[in-house]
């Protein structure tokens, strides 16, 4: 039997779905409601930053490509997992686990890299701000950023190739809400403590490695501004550093606890929880975060919508 048949008669079950139809449907009306404040205020961003010329600089560039990926980050999994509510039979083939995995992980990687290469840029900007026009350039911003694109996904592409290479149980019931790695890795039949650890490898090069930059960057550009005399300029850089700083706490404490550790620890109930968080709560917070302490967003943002207003009107 070749793989594509076999990936098409393999079928995995969810099993973290309520049961009771009124819960589905609070569940199915609440999840699509957090997805489209999702949608809506990462996708304002993308146009804010668009549309605005004085927008257009490295540090925004970043921003921008942060909030598309977490519309497709957020789209390879919600609008499955809204499907699901409502289904009877909750049921996913090994080909779509797979590629949903895939996508998933993979975006998420990007994303931890893209918060990397932020980090980068801020530390440019406040120790060399002479040089930054001439070191962050648009043209380094879109190489930084397809290439955490790519590595994110070639890293993902191989995780979940040696995942899905590997042999599953009879019993096929996913404890979880979609397709990732630890819950589906519980499915394995073959010895986990050799898989156990290619799967912690590749999730430190995803997850500790871009961790790693930004604490260095960081420790940097602290250094720097601590040794800066003004008193307005060491609040304006903490100012400016505090909304990324918040995104990367936010971002690494859920990653680092879902895929850093070894699978013994593994906890299907609070498993489901924080993925709730990382899937739809850090996408959520992200746009409030960067808009309510950036007063050129906020003000890009007001004028986009203001005429967007007026066209409708007129």
């Amino acid at each position: 039997m070749t793989w594509q048949n076999h990936s098409v008669l393999i079928e995995f079950v969810f099993l973290a779905y309520p049961f009771h139809p009124e819960l589905r449907i609070l569940v199915f009306l609440g999840i699509s409601l957090i997805y489209a404040l999702v949608i809506t205020g990462n996708v304002l961003i993308v146009l804010a930053i668009q549309r605005e010329t004085c927008l257009h600089i490295p540090m925004y560039c970043f921003l921008g490509s942060l909030s598309g990926v977490e519309v497709c980050y957020t789209a390879a999994v919600v609008p499955h997992m809204l499907a699901n509510t409502l289904k009877t039979q909750k049921t996913i083939t090994l080909l779509g686990c797979a590629t949903q995995m895939a996508f998933f992980i993979g975006l998420g990687g990007a994303d931890c890299f893209l918060l990397a290469a932020m980090a980068y840029d801020r530390y440019v900007a406040i120790c060399y701000p002479l040089q930054y026009p001439l070191i962050m350039t648009l043209t380094l911003c879109v190489r930084l950023v397809v290439a955490s694109v790519v590595i994110g996904l070639f890293l993902s592409v191989q995780l979940v190739a040696f995942m899905f290479s590997l042999p599953f149980c009879q019993a096929r019931g996913i404890k979880h809400f979609f397709c990732d790695a630890p819950p589906v890795m519980q499915l394995v039949c073959a010895n986990s403590h050799f898989h156990e650890h290619s799967v912690l490898v590749a999730a430190t090069l995803a997850i500790a490695v871009p961790f790693f930059l930004i604490a260095t960057s960081y420790a940097f550009t602290v250094s720097a501004v601590l040794r800066t005399h003004s008193a307005a300029g060491r609040s304006r850089a903490f100012s400016t550093c505090s909304s990324h700083l918040t995104v990367v706490l936010l971002q690494y404490g859920c990653c680092a606890f879902m895929y850093l550790r070894p699978s013994s620890n593994y906890s299907p109930k609070k498993d489901q929880l924080l993925s709730l968080v990382y899937t739809l709560g850090t996408p959520l917070l992200n746009p409030l975060i960067y808009t309510l302490r950036n007063n050129e967003v906020k003000g890009a943002l007001g004028r986009v919508l203001t005429r967007n207003y007026f066209s409708k009107n007129s």
